[in-house]
């Protein structure tokens, strides 16, 4: 095996020079944008508000980064400071102010551009992506790239369609028309996690900029290496369309940074993360009632049924399970297996994870590559052996990796698994097949829904009837039949979950919608006015409203002409200026 060559003669950095204009170098790529010094925003929070940081002298400004498939060194990247984020929305809302008056035209061009750029610098996204985190080559090809191509390309066609005005009903007012505008709210905050770096930065961006908002996206402090050469792709695209570039800034840091960019008065909070991270965005948000969207990832059932193409099934078990390394949050991890087909299943994915090739991505061809969180490692391994001790069998993999020289765990295929054990209950995020044995739809369904999340599922059937029966008595958000995952590369349907897997949708009509203030418009149809005030009150007036209450939902004609007549009595009492009798 061959050592990869080097994506840069050096690596890309972000620094702060003398406090007065950042730039970001990637390659021969460098911006410089300047800080202004005024400040504020609609919703920033109060210093004492902020939830506990570190003292001043006590945080890290600087964060190390290292290949997870390696160990090596990558290099150092600066933390963003809580002041520099405030700073930072501050940029950012002012250049959204005639971004948000742009036309959806101008808005193609710059996403275009964008896309242009990103299929230019395919190959290099995906070994910056593969560097950063650990996945091979082709997972992050399939994983990172392909979807956000998809997503761009979803807006470019339909984007317009979506944000355009929607007349609305405008019931018993007959003379008003209504409808539904989608405004831009300002600026986005992005929370970004470290499985897919270039994915999770790009998805959720392009939608809230193509909106007309000016978009903030921390990264993962496990996958900041990247953010330089990411920054630089939107500076290249909004500068070449004469865009300002502080329409989209990526910053760096830790938990205090993603405290201070919730806190800092952003306009709205898209988060993916796990559960108890999600609360404390939901907590800090609450401060200055900045609403959040929560993608808090999954336990997704499988279901293999006794009539499934088991070609088609097992092909799917194995990339729902080691697809970057069973670090997403859609994995499949739990597969529920009927008894007719359960050990032919399980023979046929043993034989395929027994072969599959670990190591480091970028020095060679791999199917498997590294986890990317360090402590990743203790928990996967955590969650195999509570189940061994519990009675489950492990027909392969089960361990550490420690011999590759990086952050790996073996392949792993568990069998005789049950619902008391800790794999079952929580999110694995790594590279293990959990399989249970079903024997009938009803039982696969309970089990199936028996878990806190509620993000996707799939089932493998060949009975039409019965897969709808599984769509809609499974509790999720998603429901994939006879395939695995690909609900989200259809970017039309919306993406999230219900229960501990969040709230609020990503993708989709629903998921651009959410980048906007929904506006309601009601205006004349006709210019047809009351010719009587409502004050002084009048005992009249009253029964004019009582009446056309009456005319308008009583059921039956008799009611209705009664009501009728009344009406056009008190109509004429008004007139005559005369008071009703008593």
């Amino acid at each position: 095996m061959h050592r990869a060559r080097p994506l840069y003669h050096s690596p890309p950095s972000i620094s702060l020079l003398g406090g007065s204009a950042a730039v970001l170098k990637t390659g021969t790529m460098t911006s410089v944008t300047s800080l202004p010094s005024d400040g504020g925003a609609a919703r920033q929070a109060p210093h004492d508000l902020l939830p506990l940081l570190p003292a001043e002298g006590d945080r890290p400004e600087r964060i190390s980064c290292h290949d997870p498939a390696t160990l090596e060194p990558l290099g150092e990247v600066p933390v963003c400071s809580p002041a520099e984020v405030r700073e930072r929305v501050s940029r950012a809302r002012a250049a959204q102010k005639a971004w948000a008056r742009s036309s959806f035209r101008e808005r193609r061009r710059v996403l275009r551009t964008l896309l242009d750029l990103i299929l230019s610098r395919k190959d290099e996204i995906c070994r910056m992506a593969a560097l950063d985190s650990g996945k091979t080559l082709l997972d992050a090809a399939m994983g990172e790239l392909l979807p956000v191509c998809e997503k761009i390309r979803y807006l470019l066609a339909h984007g317009e369609r979506d944000l355009r005005p929607e007349p609305r009903s405008s019931g018993i007012l007959i003379h008003k028309k209504a409808w539904v505008e989608w405004q831009p709210l300002g600026v986005i905050g992005v929370l970004c996690p470290w499985n897919f770096p270039f994915h999770n930065v790009f998805c959720p961006v392009v939608p809230a900029l193509f909106a007309g908002n000016a978009v903030i996206a921390k990264t993962s402090e496990w996958t900041s290496y990247s953010a330089s050469f990411f920054q630089a792709l939107f500076d290249e695209a909004l500068r070449s369309c004469g865009q300002p570039v502080d329409l989209v800034q990526i910053i760096c840091g830790a938990g205090e940074t993603g405290a201070a960019l919730v806190t800092s008065g952003v306009d709205k909070v898209f988060f993916t993360g796990s559960p108890d991270n999600g609360r404390k965005v939901m907590a800090a948000a609450a401060q200055t009632l900045t609403p959040v969207v929560l993608e808090l990832g999954g336990k997704d059932p499988m279901i293999i049924c006794d009539d499934a193409d088991l070609d088609q099934a097992v092909a799917s078990a194995m990339v729902g399970v080691f697809t970057a390394c069973g670090q997403m949050c859609v994995a499949a991890e739990r597969i529920y297996v009927f008894d007719a087909v359960y050990d032919e299943f399980v023979r046929r994915v043993v034989a395929q994870v027994s072969a599959l090739r670990q190591g480091p991505p970028l020095r060679g061809e791999y199917d498997v590559g590294a986890l990317t969180m360090p402590r990743q490692l203790d928990i996967v391994q955590q969650l195999v052996d509570d189940a061994v001790r519990k009675g489950a069998r492990v027909l392969c993999g089960g361990m550490r990796r420690d011999d590759l020289g990086g952050q790996y765990f073996a392949p792993t295929v568990l069998v005789d698994v049950d619902h008391s054990m800790e794999v079952v209950r929580r999110e694995t995020f790594g590279p293990v097949m959990v399989i249970l044995r079903v024997h009938s739809d009803e039982e696969a369904i309970r089990l199936a829904n028996d878990t806190a999340y509620g993000l996707g599922s799939s089932v493998f059937t060949r009975n039409r009837q019965r897969a709808a029966r599984y769509a809609r008595e499974l509790s999720a958000g998603m429901t994939v039949i006879n395939d695995y995952g690909v609900a989200y590369l259809a970017s039309a349907l919306p993406f999230g979950g219900v229960r501990l897997s969040g709230f609020g949708r990503i993708n989709g009509r629903e998921g651009l919608r959410a980048c906007c203030n929904e506006k309601a418009v009601v205006t004349d149809r006709l210019p047809i006015h009351p010719v009587f005030s409502m004050y002084p009150a009048r005992p009249a007036t009253r029964q004019l409203i009582l009446d056309a209450t009456d005319l308008i939902y009583s059921s039956g004609l008799r009611a209705r002409a009664r009501a009728a007549s009344s009406l056009v009595r008190t109509l004429l009492h008004l007139a005559r200026g005369r008071q009703m009798p008593s």
